[in-house]
């Protein structure tokens, strides 16, 4: 095992806060492996890359020897974190949670060793849970400590409505943190308030509290607001090769060394001499390396450059059947799969990133007709072929 010192320098790359780095020190100095518990709720099917900032500071810890559990939480993604929500969370149903913690699994560990890795999930206890045990957790903590979190102020002082559940989430997540007897906690900045009361419970049931790994939210491809689907600025870790290699390509050079320090072990000293461009390719290289392999890195960079460089359609396009010949616009893209929803083929057509056999169309309801083969492109990266 690598000496204190080192060890906090891997643990301090990337992080906003230690909490605190004291108590962090005295646990180190006993020499033994720490339980590190990481929780997510599976409130979606896909993870992205700002995801994967945590867990790649998980598998940091595992590579210093230390244990991390992947708390699963089914339990409480049935009600929903608050967390930075300005109305109360649509709750998911067992169905949606069971089908996307299994997706979530399978690409977690594309970044966390299996062999090192503990899967739990919080129903296990949470749902054994009495209603005295619930009225017991809940005595716990104040009203005015949970109006101290900024969602949950801003709402009350907006008058839009806060359920009692909402404010029993932090308490539930806390508990799971009583139940692991868990030495760390890694999580985001969005998740500290959350931690924070996983420290005081534990200290409450005279538990050693745990120390509380702050990660930063990772902006989009934006460059502004945090990585998200639902805004359209990210880069999922199964999307197709091409696709990540040409996101990542469309980062600002300003993104560049952060990218690298959150999502990387590459020492950044060597990264900030690199011109932009390079830096970019380098790291879209290795993004691809990564979640598929090097092959496939090789072939997306020579696509990317035979379509950037040369203005040239990529050689191999995937060839897609549907059910009849004519369609809108708006449901041909989204029936090609190039769009997720008729909402987001709306939101591409108007934005005049939707194009047919090369040329742009900007009518959402036109109608085109399929009846030979026509070759659709979304953006600049996007291709697919589409036939009756």
């Amino acid at each position: 095992m690598k000496s204190i010192e080192e060890q906090l320098a891997v643990i301090r790359r990337g992080l906003v806060e230690v909490i605190p780095e004291t108590e962090l020190v005295k646990k180190l100095q006993m020499g033994k492996p720490l339980t590190v518990k990481w929780g997510a709720d599976p409130s979606a099917p896909d993870i992205h890359l700002g995801h994967t900032v945590i867990l790649n500071k998980l598998k940091q810890l595992q590579d210093l020897g230390h244990k991390v559990i992947f708390l699963i939480g089914d339990f409480t993604a049935m009600i929903g974190d608050p967390t930075g929500k300005s109305e109360t969370r649509k709750v998911l149903s067992k169905q949606e949670v069971k089908k996307n913690a299994q997706t979530y699994q399978e690409q977690a560990f594309k970044i966390l060793d299996k062999r090192k890795t503990k899967v739990v999930y919080n129903s296990q206890w949470l749902s054994k849970f009495s209603a005295e045990d619930m009225i017991r957790l809940a005595g716990k903590h104040t009203v005015a400590r949970m109006l101290e979190r900024d969602d949950f102020s801003k709402r009350y002082k907006g008058e839009q409505p806060i359920s009692i559940h909402e404010f029993l989430y932090p308490l539930i997540q806390g508990q799971d943190s009583v139940e692991l007897r868990a030495d760390i906690e890694v999580g985001g900045t969005d998740q500290k308030f959350n931690m924070l009361v996983g420290r005081e419970l534990q200290r409450a049931l005279n538990q050693e509290p745990q120390v509380i790994l702050t990660m930063p939210l990772l902006e989009g491809t934006d460059g502004v607001q945090k990585m998200s689907k639902s805004l359209d600025n990210y880069i999922g870790i199964t999307e197709p090769p091409a696709e990540i290699y040409g996101k990542t390509m469309s980062i600002s050079d300003e993104l560049m060394s952060r990218y690298y320090e959150l999502l990387t072990d590459y020492a950044l000293a060597e990264i900030k001499i690199m011109h932009p461009k390079e830096a970019k390719k380098r790291l879209a290289r290795y993004l691809v390396t990564k979640f598929y392999d090097e092959k496939k890195a090789v072939a997306a960079e020579r696509g990317f450059e035979s379509v950037f460089k040369e203005g040239n359609v990529p050689a191999a396009i995937e060839s897609k059947k549907l059910n009849r010949e004519s369609f809108t616009a708006v449901e041909l893209l989204a029936e090609s799969g190039l769009a997720d929803s008729k909402a987001d083929a709306r939101r591409v057509i108007n934005q005049g990133g939707f194009k047919v056999d090369g040329q742009v169309v900007t009518d959402e309801n036109a109608i085109i007709n399929i009846a030979r083969e026509k070759l659709l492109q979304k953006g600049k990266r996007a291709f697919i072929k589409v036939k009756k």
